[in-house]
């Protein structure tokens, strides 16, 4: 009897422990942590606009993949102008991933340590890949309308900064400050 007491004491104390626990935690799925945590702008936070854009590759359909045209969205964002939260530290890379992961779109990148220039490279984004619509098709990214001359790991975005993440088939012919020649 005193053994069958204890057990049952020992039973509502884990209880009780598992309650307060579940009660006093907010559980999250990854998702749901990326979206949260994705639109934290206050008035006091460092933001920057950011986007990403694939709408070059719809003048130049005849060298789009054809595997590639059912993921491209009709209209050419990929993700629309949105206010992002600086955090400290950020890249434009960190950019990407936390907007990628939040609203699940595909992305696939080398790492800085497999490049010759030691930054990462984005190799695709939404299934849109580089050599996608042409051999001198790929993603690049561009912050205040200028094309860094470093890679998106190694830029750091300020508070008011301006990203943009497109995809060009062409990207011989732009010019050192990511405009068209």
């Amino acid at each position: 009897m005193k053994g069958r007491k204890k057990d049952l004491l020992l039973l509502f104390a884990v209880i009780l422990a598992l309650a307060v626990f579940l009660g006093g935690s907010e559980i999250q799925s990854v998702e749901e942590y990326y979206l949260v945590h994705l639109d934290d702008v206050k008035e006091d936070s460092q933001t920057v606009t950011f986007a990403i854009d694939c709408a070059d590759v719809f003048a130049h359909e005849k060298d789009l993949d054809p595997a590639v045209r059912p993921f491209l969205p009709e209209d050419g964002r990929v993700f629309p102008e949105t206010t992002l939260v600086l955090r400290r530290g950020d890249t434009v890379f960190d950019l990407l991933k936390r907007v990628c992961r939040a609203k699940n779109i595909q992305m696939e990148f080398q790492g800085a340590d497999t490049t010759a220039f030691g930054s990462v490279y984005v190799q695709g984004i939404g299934y849109l890949y580089e050599f996608s619509c042409g051999p001198s098709s790929g993603w690049t990214f561009l912050v205040n309308g200028r094309m860094p001359d470093r890679g998106c790991s190694e830029v750091r975005p300020e508070d008011g900064d301006v990203i943009l993440w497109t995809y060009s088939c062409s990207l011989d012919r732009l010019g050192p400050v990511g405009t068209k020649r």
